[in-house]
């Protein structure tokens, strides 16, 4: 992807203290329009702050976010044109599926025959068609976290950013998700920013993966580059050393079955 042509997103000198403590320090990057970028660190690292930061639920100290080539990064929320998926994808439990996807659409003053429309298409386009009418509760771990997804893209955001949505799910619905996420990003075209402290999840799902250390980024690269040059000794340990561990792991188990 070619960054040099008008960047969808350009985050630039950010900067954000709590106390004492430096979380973020002069972070600038950008991401491109069809992106998916993920920021891998550890617990700490200033990756959830700047996604908060990036989505208007925090104020940075310093530095600006420009969207589009307009500077957002005092605009409010709902002003940004992004979506947002958490962790522990927030679903209204007293709400049915098509009720917790209509909801966003609540304070935007669509019709309510249109929004249940709208509702509807997204919950088929994730492949809930058959699961409208049903709780949360009686959902999987997997079905609670496409709603989440479906609520998110119903406001047909150009960015989507997820706060380690995946860490709550089995392996093998994470192995599930992570494929049908790539589907979605290709069908509705949205750029993707990813936050995760697992390595390989970033490098199955990303673009380029942005690898932060204590507020501030030791690389941002393809997967590709990444593994061929990494950029410092806490690059090759925190990524490759866990990757190559996770391969041996895989490989001494296969062996013994």
């Amino acid at each position: 992807m070619d960054l040099q042509l008008s960047p969808k997103l350009e985050i630039k000198n950010i900067t954000k203290a709590y106390k004492a403590n430096d979380v973020l320090k002069n972070v600038s990057f950008e991401v491109a329009e069809g992106e998916f970028l993920s920021i891998l660190g550890p617990s700490g690292c200033g990756k959830t702050t700047l996604l908060r930061i990036l989505i208007g639920l925090l104020k940075p100290d310093g530095g600006s976010v420009i969207k589009d080539g307009s500077d957002i990064t005092n605009a409010h929320p709902s002003e940004r044109g992004m979506g947002i998926v958490f962790q522990n994808y927030a679903l209204f439990e007293n709400m049915t599926v098509i009720k917790n996807v209509e909801y966003a659409l609540k304070f935007h003053k669509i019709p309510k025959k249109e929004a249940r429309e709208r509702a509807a298409r997204m919950l088929d386009a994730v492949g809930l068609k058959e699961h409208v009418s049903k709780m949360p509760r009686n959902l999987s771990g997997g079905q609670q976290q496409r709603v989440a997804i479906a609520r998110t893209l119903v406001l047909s955001p150009d960015i989507v950013l997820f706060d380690e949505p995946m860490s709550a799910l089995d392996v093998a619905t994470r192995l599930s998700m992570r494929t049908e996420l790539k589907a979605l990003q290709k069908k509705f075209n949205t750029t993707m920013i990813y936050v995760t402290h697992d390595q390989e999840e970033a490098f199955a799902l990303s673009d380029r993966i942005m690898i932060m250390d204590s507020g501030e980024i030791s690389q941002i690269d393809t997967p590709e580059n990444i593994v061929k040059n990494p950029a410092n000794e806490y690059v090759k340990t925190f990524v490759l050393d866990n990757l190559q561990a996770k391969a041996d792991s895989l490989i001494r188990f296969t062996k013994g079955k």
